[in-house]
């Protein structure tokens, strides 16, 4: 397995790999299929600039050069927020689980979010039950510190949402 920070020339299958995630997963995102399939691919590329500074970065585990992973990184930009950072559209294909990809993935976001100045915390959000991410975020150090009702509406109804934080520096 690779682990690396994408480009916009990733755009296209990273695209493909987030639609697919948010019509199977549908209570494990707050995108839907049909907002995010209508964007331009522009959106896309932008979200994977390269550059330094950019205020979000996303990272893709590749299995023979196929992409089959994501997670996002977001940097908050107001000055009493830029401290925290934000886990976010974590994905690995189902038939790439199993085998650390997600550890793998988190390890390098964390790593990543860990090198940019002035990070002192990451946050992120994962749906109640899903006892397989909050077990990864765990490994890695996150903790529970706050439990959403009804903060997301799906198709199969309001899903509660688990807030997690992790302490990046000691």
């Amino acid at each position: 397995m690779l682990t690396q920070r994408l480009r916009p020339e990733d755009a296209p299958a990273y695209r493909d790999l987030m639609l697919e995630a948010y019509t199977a997963h549908p209570d494990a995102f707050t995108s839907s299929p049909s907002e995010r399939q209508i964007l331009p691919l522009a959106w896309w590329e932008d979200r994977l600039s390269t550059d330094t500074h950019a205020n979000e970065c996303v990272f893709g585990a590749f299995v023979a050069s196929q992409l089959v992973g994501v997670a996002g990184l977001s940097f908050q930009t107001r000055e009493k927020l830029c401290h925290k950072c934000t886990v976010f559209g974590m994905y690995v294909r189902p038939s790439h689980r199993g085998h650390q990809l997600g550890d793998g993935l988190l390890g390098t976001v964390l790593k990543a979010a860990r090198q940019r100045r002035g990070v002192s915390l990451a946050q992120l959000t994962v749906t109640q039950g899903n006892r397989a991410a909050v077990a990864l975020y765990e490994r890695h150090g996150f903790v529970t510190y706050g439990v959403e009702p009804q903060a997301v509406t799906t198709p199969s109804g309001k899903v509660t949402k688990l807030h997690m934080w992790l302490p990046l520096r000691d």
